[in-house]
């Protein structure tokens, strides 16, 4: 409860917490660990084991033993008996007939070479330095300053349209908005923690005031004692019984109900086929219209490499201190 004050400031009539509550933070699919799967083979068993001591993502643990799943399955075989010849007509099978985009086939490609070089000992096949797969490039879709206006007015809740005015007004990505705690919102500092973003990397964002109100006031509605757009769940729909079911939800709400939200909006709008992730891209491309560097939008947008930064590029010489005022500026106006 001291967090919510620091940001929140004395409420009245503050709801009980909910008698040991385990609260769950992390929007999204919570998926099983790898290690506690029914293994087929002996060999999928060393093999989650092997990405257990390589990776801290369950995300990743969880998509690359998915990956060499799939290539046992498509063989019905253990993956131990599979030859390279087998392997490369697996790419060829998926590349060309399934249509794999290349993201997932150098996934498929990296999952395999730790399980058949690294576990296994096999002597280095030559076909991992032959495939070649770019990204095509596909430009994401941005939506205008006033065009994000309009969505948000569209989204009539005010539970789904602050968490969507958020995620534009602080680059976030779904997961990341949907996750916050009040731990996380350092309103005197006008800054917002991000905690486990991709990569299960932290990173700071500035945030504009007139969106830490917003948050005070959405949360001033729930009360819930760590969440901030915690799961309203089903049931009865007068705003008193949302909010109670706001205050004792122990996982925040789901991905898939703000999905679907901004989606119905832009067809209702007439827009283009924007989704919430439309929003980030929207955040970053505005910010270097504004004259942003793209290093600092990088930092911004947690981006590993520049590269991912650069599709955003249009004229950046402006210093990274102008971050904090083109932030406030975009946040200026929307509605509440």
């Amino acid at each position: 409860m001291e967090a919510i004050l620091r940001w929140c400031g004395p409420m009245h009539n503050t709801k009980q917490t909910p008698p040991n509550a385990i609260i769950n933070t992390r929007a999204g699919r919570n998926l099983p660990d790898p290690l506690t799967y029914n293994h087929p083979y002996d060999s999928m068993r060393r093999y989650a084991e092997l990405l257990a001591l390589r990776h801290d993502s369950q995300s990743t643990r969880h998509s690359y033993y998915r990956a060499m799943r799939l290539i046992h399955e498509h063989f019905g075989m253990d993956p131990v008996l599979v030859t390279e010849d087998n392997f490369r007509g697996y790419l060829i099978h998926v590349k060309t007939r399934k249509a794999w985009k290349p993201n997932t086939i150098r996934q498929t490609a990296a999952c395999a070479k730790i399980f058949f070089i690294d576990m296994l000992g096999f002597p280095e096949w030559k076909l991992f330095s032959q495939i070649r797969t770019p990204d095509h490039e596909v430009l994401p879709i941005v939506l205008t300053r006033d065009q994000v206006r309009r969505l948000l007015v569209c989204i009539r809740l005010r539970r789904y349209r602050i968490p969507v005015k958020l995620i534009y007004c602080a680059g976030l990505r779904l997961s990341e908005c949907l996750s916050l705690t009040v731990d996380d919102i350092k309103g005197d500092e006008g800054k917002l923690m991000i905690r486990g973003g991709k990569g299960n990397k932290d990173r700071m964002v500035p945030i504009a005031p007139e969106m830490v109100q917003d948050l005070r006031r959405y949360w001033a509605v729930h009360q819930n004692p760590k969440l901030i757009f915690p799961n309203a769940g089903r049931g009865a729909c007068s705003p008193d019984q949302v909010a109670a079911r706001m205050h004792s939800a122990t996982s925040p709400m789901p991905l898939c109900s703000l999905q679907r939200l901004v989606v119905l909006a832009r067809k209702e709008l007439g827009l283009p086929q924007a989704t919430v992730h439309s929003l980030r891209h929207s955040y970053a491309t505005h910010l270097m219209e504004a004259g942003a560097s793209i290093h600092a939008v990088q930092a911004l947008l947690g981006h590993k490499r520049i590269d991912t930064t650069m599709i955003y590029l249009h004229l950046t010489h402006r210093s990274d201190q102008d971050c904090c005022a083109l932030v406030e500026e975009l946040t200026s106006g929307l509605p509440r």
